[in-house]
């Protein structure tokens, strides 16, 4: 067997290395020096291999198995639920998602070498790199019903003044700019006098420090008023392994019911519990005359609105039974309850609330990890909620809070842009080490993005309330805390432009990187040719 020259060792450990320091930006760790890790990979992929395409896809892979293997090590922990049924399929959950994730890095570094040999130089390669990983990252989060975890644009700690270029150009383009800022060093680095790297870094540093200026202003403008209503979101940390014992259920809604009359110095208009709060399918806990419905009951006032994350199911097309992960909304009459809303969850998790090809996996011993009699089945497209007793808001249920323009799609679909975003999660399943604080993160991107507040209930944590900058407002009931959060609703912004242009400035960056990629000089060229022209009118248009 012949081993690989040391060079090639060096380039695939290099960028091994660097996604796993870029992937040591995000939550819990937040070190973003971590970020230059993208630099290292540019670095290992601009190294020379007698077969240049399948080194750089080889090196992209490794990049991306050193990202994904920290970014979602958290997946091993929803097989640990019923570790006797699914544990066995922990490992194997790792290292199928960080290699299958991974193939999208090995693509967009073939992609980039491929590139290359229609030689983009300097700065040209950086953003050629740019362009090609944030494309391979929108085609993550679009393919096979698509998984945007943990986006590079999604490093910077959301509510601080760089992540409000989400609000300009969405997380995607916001991937492209952190793509191109953090492998810059690359190219400050390459041989030239120290002017020269002084410049490079200059041209790098003047357009972050305005968009960081810009988003410090931004962050600064937040709406200081109060839109209301008041809401209360009621964590009870019911852990996931015991959740659905049967004999845990009236116990279970104890605990909710006396955390939802908890006093207040000001009675709630509506109180907000977790996805699948409570381990029974909604539909029999409704059923009159069994207790459970005049629980609920006891713990509304008149008017009272309650919106609890539940398991629903309804008839079937084909006759059968057809389940819901579901927000229910319910309003208080003082004796009973009313159904005054109802949402479907659109955007199921693969493996987790549906299984890809059901049959065939069903043949073979596969089946989701919901405890349910059979998978969820997605609800109709998105649209929001209009109460009579409350601004319309947008249901997004745990996994569809990763999705930039979720909220944004759903209201163009029914004409109308809602107040604020309900964000219900079920975060026990992603344990207590990174996986909650990361599905925070991107929520609270979703309010920059949007320019709405957003209300986040869990049933373990973390709960909060996020403002239309991202940032964490009043209370926040953290992992394993019990308790409630009391306060009034934050004021929306209007229409941020990623609300009104969507993914077209990204698309637009996407074409930058596409033409650089062979035709640098053609740009400078016409830069030049345009100036050269301004020079020779005066100004009213006479030529000198």
């Amino acid at each position: 067997m012949t081993l690989p020259p040391r060079s090639a060792v060096l380039a695939g450990s290099a960028a091994l290395a660097g996604g796993v320091l870029a992937a040591l930006a995000f939550p819990p760790f937040g070190f973003l020096p971590g970020l230059a890790g993208f630099a290292l990979i540019l670095w290992a992929l601009d190294r020379p291999a007698p077969h240049p395409l399948r080194a750089a896809a080889f090196r992209g892979w490794l990049a991306g198995l050193g990202y994904f293997s920290v970014s979602v090590a958290w997946i091993v922990e929803p097989f640990l639920v019923d570790e006797r049924t699914h544990g066995w399929m922990a490992p194997f959950a790792l290292v199928l998602m960080a290699g299958g994730l991974s193939l999208f890095w090995a693509a967009a570094a073939a992609a980039g070498a491929g590139w290359r040999r229609l030689r983009p130089q300097g700065w040209a390669r950086v953003l050629v790199f740019a362009g090609a990983f944030a494309g391979a990252e929108w085609l993550r989060g679009h393919l096979l019903t698509g998984f945007p975890w943990n986006l590079p644009g999604e490093a910077w700690p959301a509510g601080s003044p760089l992540s409000q270029g989400a609000a300009l150009v969405g997380a995607y383009g916001l991937t492209w700019a952190t793509l191109a800022l953090a492998a810059a060093p690359a190219w400050i680095l390459d041989p030239g006098t120290p002017v020269r790297r002084l410049s490079r870094a200059a041209a790098v540093l003047v357009p972050a420090l305005v968009l960081f200026a810009w988003g410090t202003h931004r962050v600064a403008g937040t709406p200081a008023g109060e839109a209301g209503p008041r809401i209360r979101i009621v964590q009870a940390d019911i852990d996931q392994k015991t959740k659905w014992r049967p004999e845990n259920l009236p116990s279970i809604l104890r605990v909710y019911v006396d955390l939802t009359r908890r006093p207040a110095a000001q009675a709630p208009d509506i109180v907000v519990w977790p996805e699948g709060a409570l381990p029974a399918i909604i539909n029999d806990l409704m059923v009159p005359g069994q207790g459970w419905r005049e629980s609920l009951a006891s713990a509304l006032a008149p008017g009272q609105i309650l919106a609890m994350g539940a398991n629903r199911a309804e008839a079937g097309p084909d006759g059968g039974v057809a389940y819901h992960n579901s927000l229910v909304v319910l309003e208080g009459t003082g004796s009973d309850l009313v159904v005054a809303g109802v949402y479907d969850k659109h955007r199921l998790v693969p493996f987790g609330e549906f299984i890809p090809l059901g049959d065939l996996a069903g043949r073979i011993g596969l089946r989701s990890l919901v405890r349910m009699p059979e998978d969820f089945t997605p609800g109709p497209w998105p649209r929001p909620l209009q109460l009579a007793r409350l601004p319309a808001f947008q249901p997004m249920i745990c996994y569809e809070a990763l999705f930039p323009g979720f909220t944004r799609a759903a209201a163009r679909r029914a004409g109308e842009r809602p107040a604020w975003i309900l964000n219900v999660s079920n975060d026990a399943w992603f344990g207590r080490a990174s996986g909650p604080w990361q599905h925070l993160n991107m929520a609270r991107y979703r309010a920059i993005e949007e320019g709405l507040p957003i209300v986040r209930s869990t049933p373990t944590g973390v709960s909060a309330v996020i403002d239309s900058s991202g940032r964490l407002t009043g209370t926040v009931l953290g992992l394993g805390a019990v308790g409630v959060i009391d306060q009034p609703l934050p004021a929306a912004r209007p229409p941020t432009p990623y609300v009104r242009f969507g993914d077209g400035p990204f698309l637009g960056l996407l074409l930058i990187s596409g033409a650089l990629a062979g035709h640098k000089e053609i740009f400078i060229g016409l830069f030049r040719r345009r100036r050269s022209r301004g020079a020779r009118r005066d100004p009213d248009g006479a030529v000198n």
